[in-house]
């Protein structure tokens, strides 16, 4: 299997060998069509200047003057017959040339060979040393027409220029191969690392250091990654308390219901005692239906938002509906309720807001003292929907309130033990308000109650 390493490597290493080539051939088409034909006109005027130079100065030794014209850097050729000339300068590689193009400048004309040679994908044709590659005119040498052919000598004008580029080009590709491999291993290590972080995560190791000091993605990968190991190791810690909390709420009835049957059985027991341990056992068994009912529930909101179906509704109504559905309750403590409920249409899931008056309501009844107050008030204000409940019960301790939304947290486990209470209510309260993007506040003073507001944002439907 490749690593990562790996494949960093060969593809740039791919990538720089298709570049060259790439390059290779679009320069060589830059050469084809612009740098030919001014190559071509260029070493026309060049033939041109030896030839009107040799018309002008008759008395120079031909041979001598082309000698000294090829040290300077030209291949020359010249022919006095199709079949028989002269090579002066430089050797060229290929020497055969058409008769009948040797013929044709004989007769006067010009050849213009370096723009006529055929175009090749990988040769440039400048670097071809052949005689074809050349431009032929005609000569006059004592009375006598011959063809001069004459072309740049590459190996001798450019010769340590070429292997200059030759040499720069394969070390700049070594040294770019020895780079990458440097260089890959910089940005793979990290990865290799947050690979064995992962591991790490995996085995239930979420205490994992990373270097995010890094300012790029990398670096902004391994934060990301730390934090989302912090939020797993919190989420960790939550569900192993939760079960503890789930397996204690669950065991404590369970233990009391086993512990009263077991009683039962004996025939010692007065009419009096064995019905007081029915009712124990009626009491801990509602309390096992409650717990499950309510973990049914959170399972049921943390499972998506999907199940949140808004729709306009009177929530003055549902409020008094679920006021005298537990009128039994607060009328038993002699309870008084002040109801202050504007007609307002709130967007939201009537299910589910039911569950929120009925455990906040229930609540406030379960902890004022007979004969207190619960006064609930409805109301716009900031363009948000506010549901107040207060009440003159027992109040929260200033120390218990940051924690009361939290699954299981009872402020008095003593009193919520002997009420039925299972710590659940609240948490199912907030995560219901959340999901209709509100917020819900709570203010307590102990010994004087408890208010709490809900806002839920004024909307409708799309």
């Amino acid at each position: 299997m490749k690593t990562l390493y790996l494949r960093i490597v060969l593809t740039t290493a791919l990538v720089m060998l298709l570049s060259s080539l790439l390059a290779f051939v679009i320069s060589n088409m830059y050469y084809q069509y612009n740098l030919k034909p001014y190559n071509d006109e260029k070493m026309t005027d060049m033939t041109n200047d030896i030839i009107q130079f040799y018309k002008e100065n008759p008395e120079v030794s031909l041979p001598a003057y082309l000698n000294s014209i090829g040290d300077l850097g030209y291949q020359i050729y010249l022919a006095d017959s199709p079949d028989q000339g002269t090579f002066y300068g430089g050797d060229f590689r290929k020497k055969n040339l058409d008769s009948d193009l040797i013929r044709q400048v004989l007769g006067g004309q010009v050849y213009h060979g370096i723009a006529d040679f055929p175009a090749k994908l990988f040769i440039t044709g400048f670097f071809d040393n052949s005689l074809g590659n050349s431009i032929g005119m005609p000569i006059t040498v004592n009375g006598e027409t011959h063809a001069l052919f004459v072309r740049p000598n590459v190996e001798l004008q450019f010769g340590e220029l070429r292997i200059f580029f030759a040499l720069l080009l394969v070390l700049t590709t070594l040294i770019s191969i020895i780079l990458v491999f440097i260089s890959t291993r910089y940005i793979v290590k990290p990865v290799t690392r947050l690979t064995e972080a992962t591991k790490q995560i995996a085995k239930g190791n979420y205490h994992i250091k990373l270097n995010a000091r890094r300012r790029d993605e990398i670096g902004k990968l391994a934060n990301h990654f730390s934090q989302m190991a912090k939020s797993l190791e919190q989420l960790e810690s939550m569900r192993q308390e939760f079960v503890s909390n789930v397996s204690h709420e669950i065991q404590s009835p369970l233990t009391s219901i086993q512990g009263f049957s077991e009683r039962l059985k004996s025939n010692q027991l007065t009419e009096e005692e064995r019905l007081h341990y029915l009712d124990v056992i009626s009491s801990e068994s509602r309390r096992l239906s409650q717990l499950s009912k309510q973990l049914l529930t959170l399972a049921s909101l943390d499972k998506e938002e999907s199940i949140i179906d808004k729709q306009l509704y009177s929530a003055k109504d549902q409020i008094k509906q679920v006021v005298y559905m537990l009128e039994w309750n607060w009328r038993e403590k002699e309870i008084a309720l002040d109801l202050q409920l504007s007609s307002a249409e709130v967007y939201a899931d009537p299910k589910w807001m039911h569950q929120v008056w009925v455990n906040l309501i229930t609540n406030s009844i379960k902890f004022t003292d007979p004969g207190g107050t619960i006064r609930i008030r409805l109301e716009e204000k900031n363009n948000h929907h506010l549901i107040e409940i207060e009440d003159t019960g027992i109040g929260i301790k200033e120390e218990d309130l940051p924690y009361i939304f939290n699954r299981f947290y009872k402020t008095d486990k003593v009193r919520n033990r002997s009420e039925g209470s299972s710590g659940l209510g609240l948490a199912i309260v907030k995560r219901i308000i959340d999901m209709h993007d509100g917020q819900i506040t709570v203010h307590s003073e102990l010994g004087k109650g408890t208010c709490i507001q809900i806002w839920i944002p004024i909307s409708s439907p799309e």
